[in-house]
């Protein structure tokens, strides 16, 4: 009982053969997807897509390199959308100083935006965090986690529900010092398929760390595809071999990796219910 809770599953690299990829997913085991919006259209997509089976859901929200499309109507756009019963989830939204397609200090307003939109609706965010140079550490990071303490601070004094379940950092990919913090603030640390490479020994090092109880697999397909499929289309049934590596790190059984991280997803989430 697998579940990936980051997939592009709307993209176009999936067009051509969307039903067959469902199809393995669920033949491997998988049971909830997750699809998370990058811009307001795409975001339209995913509610749609995620509308079409019962076992999808959907994230709406604007990427951080996607900022510049905000306009003044983009969130009462999203507000609407949010009326799905299938919207399990505000993002994919952070901050990008990798590709600095935005101006740091806007991406971090579209960002504050997202935050009081998910607080008012009593939403999760799905946070996305790259650091120029793709570094462990860093601007991007320090920014990230001032921002999301100041937001669950909020939380907590208002006493809204998400304030116990605020969140994920998606593919995480920073230091383990970023990492303990966003767990003390209830955050989730998502895994993704790089944890498999060779050269991944910083990243298993990190992972060995957390309890399994505060992850939560992710494919990010099309993208970053495991050992054995690297350089290839990723997909939802590839959550299997990220699993498998989990197990190994943490001395553990893909069984049981599956089932506490599947209950992670289903208490971020509540999956619509």
């Amino acid at each position: 009982m697998l579940t990936d809770t980051h997939c592009h599953l709307d993209f176009d690299k999936f067009d051509a053969d969307r039903q067959d990829v469902l199809a393995r997913a669920w033949e491997a085991g998988v049971i909830r997807i997750l699809i998370p919006g990058i811009d307001l259209r795409s975001s339209v997509r995913v509610v749609r897509l995620a509308e079409s089976h019962p076992q999808l859901f959907a994230a709406i929200g604007v990427h951080p390199s996607d900022s510049l499309t905000w306009d003044g109507q983009t969130i009462f756009a999203l507000r609407e959308l949010s009326i799905s019963q299938k919207v399990a989830a505000i993002g994919e939204i952070g901050l990008d100083y990798y590709w600095d397609a935005a101006p740091h200090d806007y991406q971090k307003k579209i960002l504050d935006e997202h935050l009081s939109l998910a607080e008012e609706l009593q939403l999760p965010v799905v946070i996305h965090l790259r650091e120029k140079e793709d570094k462990a550490g860093g601007e991007c990071s320090d920014d990230l986690i001032q921002i999301l303490e100041r937001w669950t601070k909020k939380l907590k004094s208002n006493k809204n529900p998400i304030a116990e379940r605020p969140g994920v950092l998606h593919s995480f990919s920073s230091t383990p010092e970023v990492a303990q913090k966003a767990i003390e603030i209830g955050f989730y640390i998502g895994v993704t398929g790089p944890i498999t490479y060779k050269n991944a020994e910083e990243k298993q090092s990190l992972i060995a760390r957390i309890p399994l109880e505060k992850l939560l697999i992710e494919t990010d397909a099309p993208y970053l595809s495991p050992v054995p499929y690297r350089g290839k289309r990723n997909e939802p049934a590839y959550v299997a071999f990220i699993a498998d590596k989990i197990a190994e790190i943490h001395s553990s059984t893909r069984e049981q990796v599956a089932e506490v991280t599947t209950s992670n997803a289903d208490r971020l989430f509540s999956w619509g219910g």
